[in-house]
């Protein structure tokens, strides 16, 4: 993988790390709420910051002192690792870029505009559609009622247009009937009002990710695909990762483990190909995270682009740096060397 100089020799840069607020609720977690193991994630992600030789770094963790903050004591760069939004508000992600745009301060990862298309997975579909990357079957449900005539291509997977680390997918979320789906739905509208759903094909083949790092101009680097094991969970569960895989421990989906994905070199470069496309097209920036998954015809379809995707030393971004033999401190100084290539030096 090409290094790029971490900071101009002789000067040490001063990198502000903005992240989730950790003294607000919090939806996407259990309990709605940080809890002693995100805090031990965070430390982890400062000690590996803190080995980085060249920067000085200062973390930020309350939102309410963003932007006085920056204005005070503006910073030479923001490592925007703030993926629960402004606030711990999801549709507020882009808040943050936004802000410090309006503030003139340069930082990692992808801008407002990135996020704005990424958020709405139905739009990401069309864009791919358009690239002539391969995508599911899918019904758009406005306020999550079921269309008349029911359009059968069942079984299909329901989930939120708009959502993130999960929320609004379960074990019911996969249905084989139209009384399935009508179940699911009414439990969908009385938790999540006035949201939108995508109900689509289920695909039942291997799951993938693949990550890149880089920027268009510099260059795109792939790490080694992961691929989601659900060997593990119970046979009467649905193999996806419901919301309970990543945030209940003491459930089922809690097994579901990430493994290096096997894929034959023609798959795997089809695959970078698609990847490479969406991120220039999508406006991505230094790193994003591409999900892919097998339907039943065996084709290999996007699933959902995942900019600025989760940061911590056991996300799938820094399991895919792993099989690279890329180690937690260097996959953040890339992430910091991405962004310093196309921003001016201090």
């Amino acid at each position: 993988m090409s290094q790029v100089p971490a900071s101009v020799p002789g000067r040490s840069r001063r990198v502000l790390v903005v992240t989730g607020d950790h003294s607000l609720p919090d939806p996407t977690k259990w309990d709605g709420a940080y809890d002693a193991s995100d805090q031990e994630l965070h430390a982890a992600m400062q000690a590996a910051l803190e080995s980085l030789p060249g920067y000085r770094f200062d973390f930020l963790t309350e939102h309410a002192a963003l932007v006085d903050t920056i204005r005070r004591y503006p910073p030479d760069l923001v490592l925007n690792l703030c993926d629960t939004g402004f606030g711990n508000v999801a549709t507020q992600e882009l808040h943050v870029p936004a802000l410090l745009e309006l503030n003139g301060i340069p930082y990692t990862g992808a801008p407002p505009a990135c996020m704005v298309l990424c958020y709405d997975k139905a739009l990401v579909r069309l864009i791919a559609r358009d690239l002539g990357v391969p995508t599911p079957r899918e019904i758009y449900l406005p306020g999550g009622e079921l269309p008349a005539p029911d359009e059968d291509f069942y079984p299909a997977l329901i989930k939120p247009v708009h959502g993130d680390g999960s929320v609004g997918i379960t074990r019911d979320s996969v249905v084989r009937s139209r009384a399935q789906a009508e179940r699911f739905l009414a439990w969908f509208r009385s938790e999540l009002p006035g949201r939108d759903a995508l109900m689509q094909e289920f695909m039942p083949g291997t799951e993938y990710g693949l990550a890149l790092i880089g920027n268009p101009a510099s260059g795109l680097t792939a790490f080694p695909p992961l691929e989601v094991d659900y060997r593990d969970l119970p046979a009467d569960l649905p193999p996806i990762l419901a919301f309970e895989s990543k945030t209940g421990p003491e459930t089922p989906y809690w097994e579901i483990k990430i493994r290096r994905a096997e894929l034959q070199t023609d798959r795997l470069a089809e695959l970078k190909r698609h990847a490479e496309a969406l991120f220039r097209r999508l406006q991505c920036r230094d790193y994003a995270r591409f999900d892919f998954r097998t339907g039943a015809d065996g084709e290999i379809k996007l699933l959902e682009v995942n900019p600025n995707p989760a940061w911590s030393k056991d996300a799938k971004l820094a399991l895919m740096a792993g099989f690279g033999g890329v180690e937690y401190p260097e996959l953040l100084r890339l992430i910091l060397s991405a962004a310093e290539s196309r921003i001016p030096s201090p």
